[in-house]
């Protein structure tokens, strides 16, 4: 009976949510997890005869198997959107994930760059290489603008309003923003465009692409990770850098020099204020020294 609720799940994931193949298969192992559990302890019971403690026995189960915290959070959240699609379809009349507790996770936050470590891996960059000037380019903008690694791989010359010193970003959901883009930026980027980009032949398609490879079309994601990770290693840093790195520098550079959060999300593109809260983890020694600076009871 399972297999037609799958099917009808997989159906509005695709349809009513628009989520990608790769995230429709991993909502589908999950309840793929819930039916395997339920044929193992002879509860195999219709989605709308599932009560908690079968979710709680569930749960307890997937973490005997030995999954990570993470994993098991995914399992759960997989399970609810399952019960969102059971309410909506009237085949439930009762939502049992509403209790269901999943475990804490901590939220890792990624390393931040010093502005001395970025300009230590920009340092490395051979200029002698034509690709030297792009990638300097490239690095310039993430660190300037604080772009997402697709933002910039998507970036196009008709989005550039060095002018007025702005870039038009397209973002998660096709949503557009214009973002400030620093003189260091601009400057790279001009020298690219008009000194090494002119000897490349884009191809059809690509002709508007900012940033392009040898072959004359766009760069991919793992090829600026490749780039960063390759400069990393030369710049002798230890710390777990990856293209966020540089946008999660310059949201804290930006919180830590007394911005304002709101601004922050307004040139991250975030759709939430508490999604921007997580750049707001400004080291206690940061708080500290602000409040000795600023308030009347720490003043010596």
């Amino acid at each position: 009976m399972w297999e037609s609720y799958k099917k009808g799940f997989k159906e509005y994931l695709q349809l009513e949510k628009s989520l990608s193949d790769h995230s429709v298969e991993a909502y589908l192992r999950d309840i793929e997890k819930l039916t395997q559990f339920l044929l193992q302890s002879n509860t195999l019971k219709s989605p709308s005869e599932i009560e908690l403690a079968n979710l709680q026995q569930f749960v307890k189960w997937v973490m005997e198997l030995g999954m990570s915290d993470t994993s098991q959070a995914r399992i759960i959240s997989g399970i609810r959107a399952f019960y969102k699609y059971c309410l909506l379809e009237n085949i439930s009349t009762k939502d049992p994930t509403a209790l269901l507790e999943a475990p804490k996770l901590k939220r890792l936050l990624p390393d931040t760059l010093s502005f001395e470590e970025i300009e230590n891996i920009i340092s490395q960059i051979d200029l002698s290489k034509p690709e030297g000037g792009r990638n300097k380019a490239i690095i310039e903008t993430m660190y300037s603008s604080g772009l997402r690694v697709s933002e910039v791989v998507n970036l196009k010359i008709s989005q550039l309003y060095m002018d007025i010193g702005f870039i038009r970003v397209i973002g998660k959901g096709d949503k557009e923003r214009l973002v400030p883009i620093g003189s260091s930026a601009i400057k790279y980027i001009t020298i690219y465009k008009n000194e090494i980009r002119v000897h490349v032949a884009p191809q059809p398609g690509s002709e508007d692409i900012l940033f392009l490879n040898k072959r004359g079309t766009k760069l991919s994601r793992i090829m600026i990770f490749l780039i960063i990770k390759d400069l990393v290693a030369k710049a002798e840093i230890k710390k777990t850098v990856s293209p966020h790195t540089f946008r999660h520098s310059f949201a804290t550079h930006l919180i830590e020099n007394g911005a304002d959060l709101r601004a922050v999300q307004e040139m991250l593109g975030h759709e939430s204020i508490t999604t921007t809260e997580i750049y707001t983890h400004l080291d206690r020694e940061f708080l500290r020294k602000t409040l000795e600076e600023f308030h009347p009871a720490f003043k010596e």
